[in-house]
């Protein structure tokens, strides 16, 4: 994997609730220098596609806790996907999950993938789930027609893993996020199976590529 490879894998994030519009700014700025992806707050969509029409731009659904009613979310995803995003990733309902209603979290996810004509990553919060939990969360997102599962938010405690995104490989692609900071850390996850990553750190692991697996692969 060379290093334009590596960076197209790499969604550069910001989703803090002080997110300005210039910070959404340098960062698709920074995504278009870099050449990685951008992931920015769905009420700013608008603008990051007239700032960085090249830049692939993913949006937040349901972010960060996954507990909006279902016609909420599918008003967002359609709202994002009119509003020029590629991608969205919905957090997954972990209250119903939590509760053994998995068809409902199936539901749930089925309606924003129904929603919109782009790929749909599904964030399933690895840190508060058991082993089982993210089991059941993968089989209903794969059930519900999504295209990606993803690890974290990033505002729960803890973040994505390896033997998480070994477990999540098993049922559809995985998007890892949370607490990667590193080109080291982004290799791992990618080592264990991930095709994407999420990290407001993007340019830091972008620029930790080494110049000698340039023509290598991780």
């Amino acid at each position: 994997m060379d290093r334009a490879e590596f960076a197209s894998r790499i969604d550069h994030t910001v989703l803090g609730p002080t997110t300005t519009p210039a910070d959404v700014e340098r960062v698709l700025e920074e995504a278009a220098s870099h050449g990685t992806n951008a992931c920015v707050p769905p009420c700013y969509v608008p603008e990051a596609v007239a700032v960085a029409p090249g830049v692939t731009l993913a949006t937040v659904i349901g972010f960060p806790h996954g507990a909006h009613a279902t016609a909420a979310k599918y008003g967002e995803a359609v709202d994002a996907w009119q509003s020029g995003a590629d991608e969205v990733d919905m957090v997954a309902n972990i209250g119903r999950l939590k509760a053994g209603d998995d068809e409902g979290v199936r539901e749930d996810i089925a309606e924003v993938v129904a929603a919109v004509p782009i790929p749909v990553k599904v964030i399933i919060e690895t840190a508060l789930l058991t082993d089982a939990e993210k089991r059941r969360a993968c089989e209903a997102a794969a059930a519900a027609g999504a295209d990606f599962v993803k690890t974290s938010t990033g505002f729960a405690d803890g973040g994505a893993v390896v033997d998480d995104v070994e477990l999540m490989t098993e049922y559809l692609p995985v998007k890892a996020s949370g607490g990667i900071g590193s080109y080291e850390d982004a290799a791992a996850m990618l080592d264990a199976g991930a095709e994407r990553i999420g990290a407001s750190a993007g340019v830091e692991i972008v620029e930790g590529f080494p110049a000698d697996e340039r023509d290598g692969s991780l």
